[in-house]
């Protein structure tokens, strides 16, 4: 698989260097030379969730890794479901997160750990990712207890859920998290400015694991596929996905999806007050704004780091911005969402809420919905029964860590303290 670095087309890496490297010169991101569309889609969609995982990967991958690694691989990382819920006649769930930290970000985190550890890595790395939410404990349990291997994950201080936090800043070890005074994009100004530290790069082997790396987005264009498997035929026709986009790294990876031949009728990017990709496909001018607290906490991001990588795949694929949809949502109109779909029977949350809203506005009526559901509801208890006006059920991989301490470090928004901690470790 060759890779070349969007922001400095001179730089090109394969697969195995792109992972380890996570980003390019100037902080560009890695993008595949090719796209060769799959040739055997009805064969694939028959199979089961592990080996067509490895097929699409192989094919996508290359002679890098056999195809018995890359199995291996897959079949260590996807040891859980991604089962589609029909919710009206026309729409349907995609549920995302039935992994050990019960969000999606468990196809990504566990691949990328299992690609570096197949790799078998010389010398130590520090994975450093900041996250909004979902993408520190996922990444802080794929990486727990590996060898070789420091993690360091920022979050925006009281900007994530209780249990969010809970998750992945009890574990210590090879884990260390940093509560940053600031917001997430804040965090991720972090993660850019030591990437942009060659010295540093070098004597920690730094690497990320945010969507950034593709790694992530290979993985999770998995779920796609497996999501279509689910459906019959006429299902399929027409078929629309509604995608809740914060960093747009779900949104990237259904494209890629899409870009190998899975029958997708069309995307729709639905994002919360943090609206500037909405904002950009209605104007034409990227302004981003000062990030804005929100319900869905995962999608506050206003400079969504993914998006050059979906601008690059448009004009690769020869396809029109115009035919993407995209809509915003209030803090207020995403709690009545939420209410619409436990009125039908289904318990959601806010991010899964906002795309299912969106979803409603834009299907026309012989087209068939399918939102995803990134996130377990208890991993948002405290707004999520506040809406609903009742309880909701803890699963075990939240009520184990509930009472535990946390072990987090607070800094402010320095990066010479964040330098000086990465050294230190």
């Amino acid at each position: 698989m060759n890779l070349h670095n969007l922001r400095d087309k001179t730089e090109q890496v394969n697969f195995q260097k792109a992972v380890k490297q996570g980003l390019g010169r100037q902080q560009g991101l890695f993008f595949p030379d090719d796209i060769t569309p799959l040739a055997n889609l009805d064969a694939l969609l028959k199979m089961n969730l592990v080996d067509r995982s490895t097929e699409i990967l192989s094919h996508f991958i290359g002679g890098e890794l056999s195809k018995q690694d890359i199995h291996s691989i897959v079949s260590k990382a996807f040891t859980f479901k991604a089962p589609v819920k029909q919710v009206t006649h026309n729409i349907n769930a995609l549920e995302l997160f039935h992994g050990p930290t019960l969000a999606f970000k468990d196809f990504g985190a566990r691949f990328m750990a299992q690609c570096l550890a197949q790799f078998k890595v010389d010398g130590r790395i520090t994975i450093l990712t900041a996250t909004s939410g979902d993408t520190g404990a996922a990444v802080a349990h794929a990486f727990f207890k590996m060898d070789n291997i420091d993690v360091v994950i920022l979050f925006p201080k009281g900007k994530i859920s209780p249990l969010q936090e809970k998750l992945f800043c009890t574990l210590g070890g090879n884990i260390t998290t940093v509560a940053i005074e600031g917001d997430f994009d804040d965090c991720q100004a972090l993660v850019k400015q030591a990437f942009d530290d060659q010295a540093l790069k070098d004597e920690i082997g730094l690497n990320s694991a945010n969507s950034i790396n593709i790694s992530r987005l290979l993985a999770q264009m998995c779920y796609y596929f497996e999501a279509v498997a689910q459906l019959n035929e006429a299902q399929r026709k027409d078929l629309v996905i509604s995608v809740p986009s914060g960093n747009f790294g779900n949104l990237t990876a259904g494209l890629f999806a899409k870009a190998l031949g899975l029958p997708i009728k069309r995307f729709i990017a639905a994002t919360n007050e943090n609206d500037t990709v909405p904002r950009y496909l209605l104007t034409g001018e990227w302004t981003p704004t000062k990030t804005i607290a929100t319900l869905s906490n995962a999608m506050d991001v206003s400079e969504p780091n993914n998006w050059p990588r979906i601008e690059a795949l448009f004009k690769f694929k020869g396809w029109s911005l115009t035919d993407l949809g995209y809509g915003t949502l209030t803090d207020e109109d995403t709690k009545k969402a939420l209410l619409e779909l436990d009125n039908l029977g289904y318990l959601c949350e806010p991010h899964g809420a906002i795309a299912y809203h969106e979803l409603t506005k834009q299907l026309k009526n012989h087209e068939t919905g399918l939102f995803l559901c990134t996130a377990h509801p208890a991993k948002f208890k405290g707004s999520v029964e506040s809406i609903l006006k009742r309880d909701i059920y803890i699963p075990e991989e939240l009520a184990s860590r509930a009472d535990l301490p946390l072990l987090s470090k607070q800094i402010p928004v320095d990066f010479k303290q964040i330098k000086n901690l990465l050294l230190s470790l």
